[in-house]
């Protein structure tokens, strides 16, 4: 776990795959962000999650009004993040906009699923970024921030992320583990917001983790 940016109001992290954010709900005990960035800083508030499996950026506050008023950017969509996914395929588009409205913990796999009757509006652009074989790696800037809503709106598009045992294509058998990464391969690249205290634009990028840039370079090979 390494720190992109300090001062007494914020921290970033680059969060490993397989760490969680917060602390597991049925056994404490397992690492967390918070837990361990609290044994050097004292009290840190989560502003916002990652999937265990994700690497890449994390934002947290160093005290409660910095919390809330992070959380006042993130409800007004006022943070923009990027996100990098290697897919399985190679899709026809350059960019595009996905606007499946989505229900969370919609089904007993507890996914997030595609719902045009009682999911909510929810939006997701992508980009291709590199194509290889079989696989490309793409761009993704979701405009809302539901749980797993860039792994539900690619699994809708077509091209889930490699490694994702949980989404797949609608109708077709889920891929599994993929022997070129034993992880999902999403990583949160950068995070863009105004700073709490100073108003200042901050822009903070996450270098890939070695898997993620193992894969890449595999995939190039």
């Amino acid at each position: 776990m390494s720190l992109l940016f300090e001062d007494s109001t914020l921290l970033a992290i680059n969060k490993p795959a397989g760490l969680r954010s917060i602390a597991d709900g049925y056994d404490a005990s397992l690492p967390s962000v918070r837990a361990l960035l609290s044994k050097r800083y004292g009290p840190v508030w989560i502003i916002h999650r990652l999937d265990k499996d994700t690497s890449g950026v994390l934002l947290l506050a160093r005290n409660a009004e910095a919390h809330r008023q992070m959380s006042i950017q993130f409800e007004n969509r006022q943070v923009h993040k990027t996100y990098h996914a290697v897919v399985r395929g190679i899709p026809p588009w350059r960019e595009i906009t996905s606007k499946e409205s989505l229900r969370v913990n919609g089904d007993r796999k507890h996914r997030t699923i595609i719902d045009p009757a009682l999911g909510r509006a929810a939006k997701t652009d992508f980009a291709v970024l590199e194509q290889f074989g079989d696989c490309a790696l793409i761009a993704a800037r979701p405009r809302t921030g539901y749980t797993h809503q860039i792994r539900a709106h690619l699994s809708a598009l077509g091209y889930p992320i490699l490694s994702d045992d949980l989404y797949g294509i609608r109708g077709a058998p889920l891929p599994g583990p993929d022997e070129r990464i034993s992880r999902l391969a999403l990583h949160a690249a950068g995070i863009e917001f105004s700073h709490p205290q100073t108003g200042r634009f901050i822009s903070i990028e996450a270098p890939y983790p070695a898997d993620f840039a193992h894969l890449l370079m595999t995939l190039k090979q």
